[in-house]
Parts: structure tokens; C-alpha cells; sequence
């Protein structure tokens, strides 16, 4: 999409406090202009973006109307829930759809009560065993009020229709529906309990993305595990996507000691999108465990173009001060016979590569600085003054 040009160039939005013009705007403007310009206004001012949208929310296209509910995302709160749940009958199956994604995203919305009534009629803790353990049964149906609320009543070739629909009710209840559920466990306790009849995997799979959406650090801690374990993803995380997500909705430091742990364990081959997610610039455990990690894949003899992802993102993600630690990875080291022709000279350009941008990188930091006094150039003095 493209914005139309302001007189001065660029592409200017109208001063939020200035209504009329925003009300020309909204009224009159292209899609872009239109949609930029509630996006503006929920990053400062959710509730007059929402106004502004429920103006004209029935004369707007389909498509239009799914793009621009999707704006509420930015500053999503309470105060959003009557004219979501309004969308809720919306003739587009999309945007009914979305509005229940953001409804479930509310754990106080009537929405996200309906579907933890309906999922905790389908889990259950048996303590008929020896030791507790979850059952499940998922819905027999997906009825109208389902189908209401979001629930997509086709699953996609080759999934169950009940296993569908249950992942879907799990996934939109709110998380703090389990511990009262489940004999006032912890969601690390809940995740540890086993699943009877193969429905672990779904049932922690439809965890992880309540987790990711409801933005929860406890359930999302609980779904990763711990970085070290065997199976790096966690109870239910089965994919580098999952595990990048569930990381997102920890703190920067958190997430950087867990991506920390997870390389010194399992190396850089599945960090690549993990590293994606953290903190810039990466935080002192992490910028060491990538370094060290880089060594020890250099001195397994492979080539450094098979790590070409990550060094690319350490030479803008990695704090300038461990270049200090990578000038004793500069030299050449010796070949072993196991290693691959030239690999050492490969990875010795690579880390020189590495150190440089790293060091230019802490130049411009410096000359940006703020504090930094301007830099003075000496004057020089043509021949026939300086006679």
C-alpha cells in the first residue's frame, strides 16, 4: 500500500487532536492512509481508534473490516470487548474468526469464560490411579455456539474433527481455567502430569498457543522446559516456531539465558530463529555461548558458511565488546585430518569479518553517542599563509 505525499514530502497523519481532520481522513482517505491512521491512533489513543472504526464498520468491505480489527491488536484491553463481540456475528467468517483470536486474548472477556466451561468439560484429572493423570474427552460435536465463538468446524485434511475442535477450545480458554481444574497445581506441575490416551502432544500443543497469546511467562516457562533437556523444545513445544514464540512472552534476560542454555547444549544448527527473538544487543551469557559455539564448530572442522545465518545476525546482534574475545579466533589454527580443505583459513576470514563490523559498530555508537563532543578537524593552512 502507499501513502499519498504530503505537500513537504513524506507521507504526513493528522494531529490526533485535531478531529476534524482526522474525521476527513477516516472518511475520505485511501486504505493505506486510512489504516495507518488507526494504527497511529491505538498506539496512543485505543479508544478513539475504536470509535472511529465502529463508525463506519458496517458500510467497509469484508477485507477491510478483517484488516482493521486486526489493528486492534495494538492496546487490546477490556474496553474492546462490546464491539468485538459484536464482530462475533460479522457476515465474514474471517473476521469472526479474528475477533474471536483477540476475545481469547481477554482471559476476563465473556468469550474466554464460555471456553473454559466448554474445555474443562473435556479435561479432567483422574485420581483413580495410583498417581493422578489428565484424561480427555474431546466435544462430540461443534455446535452453533462453537461455530460462534470462532471455532472452525472443518479441520484441515488429514486431522480429526474432534481433535480439532478440542485443540481450539484449549487453546482460547484462559490459562488460570487448569490450576482450579486440575487440583490447584502450577503450570509447571500441570505440564509434568502424563495425558492418558495419546492426547499429550494435543493437549500441550493447544497449552503453547494459549500461552503465546494470552502472553503468559508462567505457562510459557512451564511448555519450554529447560533448555538442556533432551528434547530442547519442552512438553509441548514441538517446533523451533513454538519454542520462538513461547520465548517471546518471557523477559529479555530470561529469554537470553534460556537461548543461552539451549546452544551451550544443542550448538547453533537449530538456534538460528531462536536468536531471532532476543534482546539486541544480545545480553553477556548469550553473545558468549554463540562465540563459544562458533569456536567449537570451527574446531570440528566444518565450514563457516554452514553457520552463514547466525554470523550474520552476531555481526549486528552481538555486543561490540566481545570482539575483545574474538581476536584469539583470528589466527589460522591447524588443519586436522578430519577437518575440510581450508576450513581454517575460512573461518579465520569469517571471524576477521566478525571482529571488524563488530568494531565499526562501536565506532558509529560512539560518534552517535549524545554526549559525544563534536569531532574537530584540523585546519590546515595553505603554503603561501603558513609563509
Amino acid at each position: 500500500f502507499a501513502l499519498r505525499a504530503a505537500p513537504g514530502g513524506g507521507a504526513a497523519l493528522p494531529d490526533p487532536e485535531d478531529a476534524e481532520s482526522v474525521r476527513r481522513l477516516w472518511q475520505e482517505g485511501l486504505f493505506a492512509e486510512r489504516a495507518a491512521l488507526l494504527g497511529a491512533l491505538r498506539t496512543g489513543t485505543p479508544a478513539r481508534a475504536r470509535e472511529l472504526l465502529a463508525s463506519t464498520w458496517p458500510t467497509e468491505r469484508a477485507e477491510d473490516r478483517l484488516m482493521f480489527l486486526d489493528s486492534l491488536r495494538t492496546g487490546l484491553s477490556a474496553a474492546d470487548e462490546p464491539f468485538l463481540e459484536q464482530a462475533l456475528g460479522d457476515r465474514s467468517r474471517n473476521v469472526r474468526a479474528t475477533a474471536a483470536e483477540l476475545l481469547s486474548a481477554l482471559p476476563a472477556s465473556a468469550l474466554a469464560a464460555r471456553m473454559a466451561v466448554r474445555a474443562a468439560a473435556c479435561v479432567a484429572l483422574d485420581r483413580t490411579e495410583d498417581a493422578p493423570v489428565i484424561v480427555v474427552e474431546p466435544p462430540l460435536e461443534c455446535d452453533s455456539g462453537m461455530e460462534r465463538d470462532g471455532v472452525a468446524s472443518t479441520p484441515p485434511a488429514g486431522r480429526g474433527e474432534r481433535s480439532w475442535w478440542l485443540g481450539q477450545l484449549v487453546e482460547s480458554a484462559p490459562l488460570g481455567t487448569w490450576p482450579g481444574r486440575l487440583g490447584g497445581r502450577t503450570a509447571r506441575e500441570i505440564v509434568a502430569l502424563p495425558v492418558t490416551d495419546g492426547w499429550r502432544d494435543e493437549l500441550h500443543a493447544a497449552w503453547c498457543r494459549a500461552a503465546v497469546r494470552q502472553r503468559d511467562a508462567e505457562w510459557s516457562r512451564a511448555l519450554l522446559g529447560s533448555p538442556s533437556a533432551p528434547e530442547a523444545g519442552g512438553p509441548g513445544a514441538v517446533s523451533l516456531a513454538e519454542r520462538a514464540k513461547l520465548l517471546a512472552a518471557l523477559e529479555p534476560a530470561e529469554r537470553a539465558d534460556w537461548v543461552a542454555g539451549f546452544i551451550a547444549t544443542h550448538g547453533l544448527s537449530e538456534a538460528f530463529q531462536l536468536l531471532g527473538v532476543c534482546a539486541v544487543p544480545w545480553a553477556v551469557p548469550l553473545g558468549r555461548a554463540v562465540v563459544d559455539a562458533l569456536n567449537i564448530a570451527r574446531d570440528a572442522g566444518s565450514y563457516p558458511w554452514s553457520f552463514s545465518g547466525v554470523m550474520g545476525l552476531a555481526e549486528r546482534c552481538l555486543d561490540p565488546a566481545e570482539a575483545v574475545r574474538l581476536e584469539g579466533l583470528l589466527a589460522i589454527p591447524d588443519e586436522r585430518e578430519d577437518a575440510a580443505p581450508g576450513a581454517g583459513g575460512y573461518w579465520a576470514e569469517a571471524f576477521q569479518r566478525l571482529v571488524t563490523t563488530l568494531r565499526l559498530r562501536a565506532d558509529m555508537a560512539r560518534e552517535l553517542a549524545p554526549d559525544q563532543p563534536p569531532l574537530i578537524q584540523p585546519s590546515v593552512q595553505p603554503p603561501d599563509a603558513a609563509a
